[in-house]
């Protein structure tokens, strides 16, 4: 195979675009490692009382990932992310109007690999989030393990994320005065694994918990799906029933979370890495689909609404498909 290498002469723009999504990849992948051996570092070493105060105040502060985070709109304002969107680019659209004396859940479909459209558009004002909604604050749900990790927790809360535990996502949704959004990957981690150029696969009809959570708050289902988030990378071959998918399956069962083994282009060439392929990403918010407040909602219930919001999530992918490179012989597979 021949590596096809970047131009040597490229402007400084798309020079910073590429380091802004290097150190994101590098983020995803590597920061809590990082972190955690600097901690066991510190602690180890002469920096033990640094490491022994930092200790109690994770202590102290160990709820707060599940009581709305700890937000920061200067950093959630860093130029990085600007180059980091505009890489792809990424692009936030606005369907309807969305009232900000409302709590919401949005449904973010696809989960994609590394979850690129709902890190730039609901952790960042790169794509100008606030602008299109003004008076709602979004937060990102992510697996609640990487909040128990010493620093990075810190920094990942800053930008807006928050646990995905139950109690997380409740209490964002019985905030009083509304404005508040819940962001979840509905597919979560499993969907990563279909996630490649030309997939439509999502993992949702046994997804319900969403719904219920939604129902139990009175809080308004908004469908989001994120147009060319399985575009950017590679994956290698695991149908199902295959050794690898067998493994991964396992491991996702175990951990929680699912490893793809993706690739995509590099630094300086185009032929293979682990950056993501420049391709871009049109994250579609729908309109809202309110939800009547049912503190204890039957399955009769959960189903219907469960059946509504799917109808309202084929509808969004059908009304947009064409307008963002999806041919009209392509439909949501739905499992």
């Amino acid at each position: 195979m021949w590596v096809r290498f970047a131009p040597l002469r490229l402007p400084v723009r798309r020079r910073l675009q590429t380091a802004a999504v290097l150190q994101w990849v590098f983020s995803f992948l590597a920061l809590a490692q990082c972190c955690l051996g600097l901690f066991a570092l510190l602690l180890l070493g002469k920096g033990w009382a640094l490491a022994a105060l930092y200790a109690a105040w994770l202590y102290l502060d160990w709820d707060t990932p599940a009581r709305g985070g700890r937000r920061s709109a200067w950093m959630r304002g860093w130029a990085v992310w600007r180059y980091f969107c505009d890489y792809f680019p990424i692009t936030l659209v606005k369907v309807a109007d969305l009232d900000p004396g409302r709590n919401y859940l949005f449904g973010f479909h696809p989960h994609g690999v590394l979850v690129a459209g709902a890190f730039g558009n609901f952790c960042t004002e790169a794509t100008g989030f606030r602008r299109l909604f003004p008076g709602l604050t979004p937060h990102l749900l992510m697996l609640p393990f990487w909040f128990k990790v010493p620093f990075f927790r810190d920094y990942i809360m800053s930008a807006g994320l928050v646990s995905s535990e139950k109690a997380s996502a409740s209490y964002l949704l019985s905030r009083e005065g509304g404005g508040q959004v819940a962001v979840v990957a509905v597919g979560g981690p499993l969907e990563s694994l279909e996630a490649r150029p030309g997939a439509f696969t999502l993992q949702i009809l046994s997804r319900k918990g969403f719904i219920k959570m939604a129902l139990q708050h009175g809080a308004a289902l908004v469908p989001v799906f994120s147009f060319g988030e399985n575009e950017l990378f590679n994956q290698v071959p695991n149908p199902e029933g295959s050794f690898l998918r067998t493994v991964q399956e396992r491991l996702q069962k175990a951990m929680g979370l699912a490893l793809p083994l993706f690739h995509a282009r590099g630094v300086f060439q185009y032929s293979f890495g682990l950056l993501p392929f420049r391709r871009p990403i049109h994250t579609v918010v729908g309109a809202p689909l309110l939800v009547p407040k049912t503190p204890n909602p039957s399955l009769e219930a959960i189903e219907q609404l469960h059946k509504t919001y799917l109808e309202r999530l084929v509808q969004l992918f059908e009304d947009h498909k064409v307008q963002f490179g999806v041919p009209e012989n392509k439909h949501l597979n739905l499992t």
